[in-house]
């Protein structure tokens, strides 16, 4: 179609012209990707043994090539490939269009795909995350930005009744393949409305699923899975981590959405973190070694459902659990693993779990006071010792 060519007039379910797509339907081709995805299920469903076997092809080839890039060009890659694979994939929010976001996930887009398939919308968090509900419904794959993780709660209502429980209040007649994400998370010096942390918002609605990135790798693995999942995904990105740069494959990849990484193997004492924290524990990891300290690191990356098969095989192995998060310590991600581990483990357990979370103050703005509301390598490293006694 030659309206479908001019960059100007892309439609939302229009594609670049510069990548020709197949002639194949866009469900059919999408089916194919989502078997692959491990966008629903477990660790030990086909999909998820997909979706593992890709990684772990994809991991092994980024060390003989693959290119550097900052994990904001990484959600940037994930975005470009998903659109140009599916024309139902979209993006809307604040500022994601000519400006290219707030930290440039989305640079570029709305030139390459116009301005229908990347939405600048008003500043109206509950009025575009409904839309973006609405649109999943009618058959589209919304990924909608929250310029800060701290406006959506704006959108809580959405994001509850509408994200999480329309395919159960349909009886199944609607599907809600929306990625909701966005910066969040104690930044530098960005005050209490700007500094939040909204998984213990978000945990406790029954439909969503929600993944953590803390890699440049596991980023784009992520973004592709969430886009290709049949479920309402929340993807959390830290602010502080967007600059991080990491040698991703060349080749295509996905990461598994229900799937915890084993980051440290060890012997002693199993730390799950998750986000900017995992840089704290591997900080604190080589003070602990200098110790004589064998601590195993898990970035668990799935905050909904918890992956408790990698999880408790470390706990089986060391015996010994300290949960490392900057989410609040009351209602947090923290408080529901240790409910989780305390269920299911309880047996293998030789010492109290330890939870290292921020305190439960809003998040000064001086510098100094902020970084006393979250936890440091250095009480990382006291509480391993504690436990180890």
């Amino acid at each position: 179609m030659a309206a479908a060519a001019s960059s100007t007039l892309h439609g939302v379910g229009a594609v670049a012209s510069a990548k020709p797509r197949s002639a194949a339907p866009a469900a059919a081709r999408r089916s194919v990707r989502v078997a692959a995805a491990a966008a629903k299920g477990g660790a030990g469903s086909a999909r998820g043994r997909l979706a593992k076997a890709d990684e772990a092809a994809a991991a092994a080839g980024s060390k003989s090539g693959g290119h550097e890039v900052l994990m904001f060009e990484a959600l940037r890659e994930a975005l470009i490939e998903e659109m140009n694979l599916d024309p139902t994939v979209c993006v809307m929010g604040e500022d994601v269009g000519h400006y290219g976001g707030s930290y440039k996930v989305t640079k570029g887009l709305a030139e390459m795909f116009g301005d229908l398939r990347v939405l600048d919308t008003p500043i109206a968090e509950n009025s575009f995350t409904g839309m973006g509900v609405g649109a999943a419904m009618k058959g589209l794959r919304p990924v909608v930005e929250g310029m800060n993780m701290g406006f959506l709660l704006l959108a809580y209502n959405q994001i509850s009744n509408n994200c999480g429980m329309l395919h159960y209040t349909s009886g199944g007649q609607f599907k809600i393949p929306v990625v909701i994400r966005g910066p969040g998370g104690v930044g530098r010096q960005l005050g209490a409305e700007h500094s939040q942390r909204l998984e213990s918002y978000f945990q406790s609605i029954p439909g969503l699923q929600m993944v953590a990135c803390s890699t440049p790798y596991n980023a784009k693995g992520l973004m592709k899975a969430a886009i290709r999942s049949e479920n309402p995904v929340v993807l959390f990105e830290h602010v502080l981590l967007y600059n991080l740069k990491e040698k991703i494959p060349d080749e295509e990849y996905i990461c598994c959405l229900e799937e915890a990484e084993m980051v440290r193997p060890g012997e002693h004492v199993t730390i799950l973190t998750y986000s900017r924290m995992r840089y704290h524990v591997m900080q604190a990891a080589k003070t602990l070694v200098n110790k004589g300290y064998d601590p195993e690191v898990i970035d668990i990356r799935s905050l909904k459902p918890f992956d408790l098969h990698t999880i408790g095989n470390s706990i089986k192995k060391t015996h010994r659990v300290l949960i490392v998060e900057e989410c609040m310590r009351t209602g947090g991600i923290g408080a529901s693993l240790r409910s989780a581990i305390i269920d299911n483990f309880w047996d293998y357990l030789d010492a109290p779990i330890m939870c290292l979370s921020s305190q439960d103050v809003p998040t000064p703005y001086a510098a100094t006071l902020e970084d006393a509301t979250v936890v440091q390598p250095a009480q990382i490293v006291a509480a391993v010792e504690q436990i180890c006694q």
